[in-house]
């Protein structure tokens, strides 16, 4: 039952994002707006809570990642999933599998519908049953040939007045960019002129979010997304949402409003819901998403990957080291989400601060012969900065200056995902990396879209031949990841709240302690970033530790630990 205090908060954040555009009597029809829309959910959903644990695990991946043509892609995939996946993940994200015009999904023309060669609602419903369902809220831009923008050229609803134009006065001299293109597209529209705004691509236009109706629009996705099985919510490009003249137009307080006011619905509704920020961004701003334990309950660990394979590739763990240390601890309610793949590539942006010009642009050589291509962004509507690498994992740590033959590809491969996986959060791993897919050049030649190095399809079939055959890669990769996770899920100190205290090893081993909430059970992570075999001296003589990596019994270390080429360990106090 909503109480007056919740309705008094939920008012309080519709003044903080409209004061200054809407009347009393507006925002007093928004306010119950809103709370009819809980009231209606919650009389048909009874109440239910679910925690996350050390067994909270997240496969990233698309709807078709596995197709075969008997079948709908979303069947095959949670049929694949059911075989394979099931014992190591419990959460599915499916990337957008809504109908889309272009961006692999990313440009939604209609938010209520599945595309048909995906399946339909009653899919995700069923893939609901088994696991938990995460989906893309595309919440800052739709599809130039939507249903919605169609209707905001002939101004029907919905649609109308649903996208964000601008006049020519508007001052867009200090706008952050994501990307190159043209910002702004001169249109006409019932003979006035005025300026689409186009953040991600001229198919993506921005939503106004100035008008509310827009607000209420996609908390009803929301709710259409629950009903239908999804109870994680991925805000994509959320930093992007509102626009002020002569403004950086990213960050802006009134998104940090939209955010906080859907937090406060979700954790009105019956239903345990969570959502998560997609800020590709540097790390103090990335981090500004949790609010005051009051905006997203999980960040994308943005920083993690270019920093994890800049230590692998140059052999060094200061840079990784330093900013783990710093690293704030999360707050109950909160999480991180660790990766080091994704369906776009490696973040770049996430580095500045952290990387110096000279280390990046080192860094940059190195990934570019591995095979990545490069997106870039435009800076102050004049120069150009690498926005991201587009390339899959196994390619980017394939090689390095170090060793240019690829000898030990594998171990750094195993490695870095040991790492993200013992790290404090929550490991999500994309799909493709699962099985070490190498980069998608003949996709690349078709489109020319650099993302679609990393978007590999697999063939039911083809995949599960691959994977009876032990010697194939893709079985060695698949066995190897799955067999971290398994460990991962009995460990009470890898819980993703629980705590992480970084240690000092020296340059070439990067290393942090973790120590589950009831303090009972230290796990130690180490690993060894070099080519070459490492000693490093035992912190506590003669104590018997088990190394949860190795099969053997528990081992009594006492002065050094000897670990080869980029191996890792994880050694626990009790088994």
């Amino acid at each position: 039952m909503l109480t007056q205090k919740d309705q008094r908060i939920i008012r309080s954040r519709l003044n903080n994002i409209y004061k200054v555009i809407l009347s009393k009597k507006d925002i007093d029809y928004f306010e119950n707006e809103i709370v009819q829309i809980i009231k209606n959910f919650n009389k048909k959903n009874p109440k239910k809570k679910k925690d996350i644990s050390e067994k909270t695990t997240l496969v990233i991946c698309y709807g078709d990642s596995v197709y075969s043509k008997k079948n709908k892609s979303i069947r095959v995939f949670q049929s694949f999933f059911q075989k394979k996946l099931k014992n190591y993940f419990n959460t599915i994200h499916f990337l957008p599998f809504y109908p889309s015009s272009s961006d692999s999904g990313f440009a939604v023309k209609d938010h209520y519908k599945v595309e048909n060669k995906l399946g339909n609602w009653s899919d995700i419903k069923n893939v609901s049953k088994s696991s938990d369902v995460m989906a893309d809220m595309v919440i800052n831009h739709s599809s130039a040939r939507g249903l919605w923008f169609k209707n905001f050229l002939k101004k029907k609803e919905p649609g109308k007045d649903y996208f964000l134009t601008v006049n020519s006065k508007f001052n867009s001299s200090k706008v952050v960019r994501p990307r190159d293109h043209k910002l702004l597209k001169k249109i006409k529209i019932f003979k006035k002129t005025d300026y689409l705004w186009r953040t991600f691509s001229p198919d993506q236009i921005d939503l106004n979010f100035k008008n509310p109706s827009v607000l209420i629009q996609f908390i009803k996705i929301m709710i259409h997304l629950i009903n239908n099985g999804v109870t994680i919510f991925r805000l994509d490009a959320i930093a992007y949402l509102w626009k002020e003249n002569g403004s950086k137009c990213i960050n802006l307080k009134q998104t940090h409003e939209i955010i906080k006011l859907l937090r406060n619905i979700i954790n009105l509704l019956n239903v345990q819901t969570t959502i998560i920020t997609e800020t590709n961004l540097p790390e103090k701003e990335n981090l500004s998403y949790f609010g005051k334990n009051d905006e997203a309950n999980w960040i994308y660990n943005f920083s993690l990957p270019p920093l994890l394979i800049h230590a692998f590739l140059f052999e060094n763990s200061s840079y990784l080291n330093k900013w783990s240390r710093n690293l704030p601890s999360t707050k109950k309610e909160n999480c991180y989400l660790n990766f080091i793949a994704s369906h776009d590539g490696i973040g770049i942006r996430p580095t500045e601060g952290l990387l110096n010009k000279k280390v990046l642009n080192n860094f940059l050589k190195r990934l570019k012969k591995n095979g990545s291509k490069f997106s870039y962004r435009k800076v102050q509507n004049k120069t150009k900065k690498v926005y991201e690498a587009n390339i899959t994992v196994f390619n980017a740590l394939k090689k390095s200056d170090y060793d240019k033959k690829g000898e030990f590809y594998l171990e750094r491969y195993i490695s870095a995902h040991a790492i993200m996986i013992s790290f404090e959060g929550i490991p999500a791993i994309y799909f493709n990396s699962i099985f070490g897919t190498s980069n998608d050049e003949n996709k690349f030649i078709i489109t020319g879209n650099n993302r679609d190095v990393n978007r590999y399809r697999w063939n039911f079939k083809d995949i599960s031949n691959k994977l009876r055959n032990h010697k194939t890669k893709q079985s060695i990769f698949y066995n190897s990841i799955c067999g971290l996770l398994n460990i991962r899920r009995r460990q009470k100190a890898f819980h993703p709240n629980a705590s992480r205290l970084n240690l000092n090893l020296g340059q070439k081993i990067y290393g942090f302690k973790r120590i589950s909430k009831d303090k009972k059970q230290t796990i130690l992570c180490i690993t060894n970033l070099s080519s070459k075999i490492q000693k490093v001296k035992f912190y506590k003589k003669n104590q018997k530790m088990k190394n949860l990596l190795k099969s053997k019994n528990n081992i009594i270390y006492k002065k050094f630990i000897i670990l080869n080429p980029f191996e890792t360990i994880w050694l626990s106090n009790i088994k």
